[in-house]
């Protein structure tokens, strides 16, 4: 009788123990299909590299969705993982590492999302042979990503270094480096850890698109391997943190960077060489990375009184503005940034104006935080709008078919940017998805 009653008590457990996990699958499940309505699944893919899952391997464990940092990426649905949100994918693979039956691999979005992006062998070299694209020129987000891609094409280039090194012709560096972001200065001290001559040419300054990011932005949360440094293990990193690594690793190593330098052009010589031509010089290389990013030239709404100076592309120091009158425009992660960044600030009322009814794009952390902003009244969103028409004092916003006004003193406008496409097509760089496996080393035959 007592081992009846024993077994009947672990029986209910058992049960009990069951049905909750049916039910928090149940509920699980539901959540992702709303993200997934969310997401608008039917009309939005992703951009660039993100996820496949093969469901004749995949057994439901939802060790992808737990992996993913970004939030409603990746879902169970029916029993099986999905890609539910293509859009907010940056590619950075946590999903696939952590699949315990390898159901995941990590591909490029069709050439219906690829058309406007160079067309890359596997080991990131161009249409041209010895021309390299590293970052997010290439297509693939974060600086986890843009640092792994300019130490492989050094890598690559280092193996080549003696062949290439037979056709020196004149004073030529074994490899032009142009940027001097992630990727770039990634590439710069794989170049000088290797022993190869560089050229590092950056338009701006050291740190790229980094050093303008807001202060106090988390601008990574993986460990990366760094060249000359080694592994670093932090899993958060601050802007002002990874610039000041940057700098510290750059002056121990000797790295020279050419600031202030914009690429006007590059062309490939009957020689093999490189020419790079600059406002302030000319220089040969038997090999060029590009690592100058795709924001390009910031994308302008084109109403009328954008050309006012209150109107800017890029926040900076938020501390600098308090007590006005704020319209942020856009729906992406810098977006709602600069209006949280600018709600911080005393005495500042900040407005977002966004195109859509939902935000469909942004890292769940900033998911979360704008919501709070949200409730607690700091930051007021009007989807389903944008402007029409900046004004002195004022902003009109066309809202759901109607006109609003707003009271104004800036405007930022984060709507992205015009990519450096025509810069590529100009050098000649092949665009869109195909397989530059054969093509380059057959044209590096030849050229050789």
């Amino acid at each position: 009788m007592t081992d009846l009653l024993l077994y009947s008590v672990f029986a209910l457990i058992l049960g009990g123990a069951v049905i909750l996990h049916v039910r928090a699958l149940r509920h699980r499940e539901r959540e992702a299909r709303e993200a997934a309505a969310r997401a608008g699944l039917s009309s939005d893919g992703p951009r660039a590299q993100h996820p496949h899952i093969d469901v004749t391997w995949c057994i439901g464990c939802g060790a992808c969705v737990d992996a993913c940092p970004e939030g409603d990426v990746l879902a169970v649905i029916g029993g099986k993982a999905a890609l539910v949100n293509g859009p907010r994918c940056i590619g950075h693979g946590l999903c696939a590492e952590a699949c315990p039956v390898g159901a995941i691999e990590i591909v490029m979005a069709p050439p219906s999302m690829t058309a406007d992006m160079p067309a890359l062998s596997p080991q990131l070299e161009t249409s041209i042979p010895n021309l390299f694209i590293a970052g997010e020129l290439g297509g693939l987000a974060l600086i986890k990503n843009a640092v792994n891609q300019g130490r492989d094409c050094v890598d690559t280039i280092a193996a080549r270094a003696p062949s290439l090194r037979r056709r020196r012709v004149g004073e030529v560096v074994d490899v032009a480096i142009i940027g001097a972001g992630p990727a770039g200065l990634s590439a710069s001290l794989r170049a000088i850890e290797k022993g190869l001559s560089y050229l590092t040419l950056e338009s701006e300054e050291l740190g790229g698109t980094v050093a303008k990011y807001p202060r106090q932005k988390l601008v990574m949360t993986s460990p990366v391997e760094f060249p000359l440094h080694g592994k670093w293990n932090k899993l958060e990193i601050g802007k002002e943190q990874l610039l000041a690594f940057w700098t510290a690793a750059a002056k121990k190593a000797g790295l020279r960077v050419n600031t202030g330098e914009r690429v006007d052009h590059i062309q490939l010589e009957p020689d093999g060489a490189f020419t790079i031509q600059t406002a302030k010089g000319r220089y040969r290389a038997l090999t060029v990375v590009l690592a100058i990013g795709r924001r390009g030239t910031p994308r302008k709404l084109g109403i009328p009184g954008e050309e006012r100076p209150k109107v800017m592309y890029s926040l900076l120091e938020a501390e600098g503005y308090t007590g006005k009158q704020i319209l942020i425009v856009g729906g992406g992660d810098s977006a709602v940034e600069a209006a949280m960044g600018l709600a911080h600030q005393k005495g500042n009322r900040v407005t977002l104006s966004y195109r859509k009814d939902v935000f469909s794009r942004l890292k769940e952390r900033n998911n979360q935080r704008i919501r709070e902003c949200i409730r607690d009244g700091k930051v007021q969103v009007i989807f389903n709008s944008h402007p029409v028409e900046i004004r002195e004092r004022s902003v009109i916003l066309e809202v759901e078919g109607g006109r609003r006004e707003l009271p104004n003193d800036y405007v930022w406008v984060f709507a992205g940017g015009t990519p450096p496409n025509a810069f590529l097509a100009q050098i000649g760089v092949q665009m869109g998805l195909q397989d530059l496996s054969g093509l380059a080393e057959a044209e590096r035959r030849e050229v050789a």
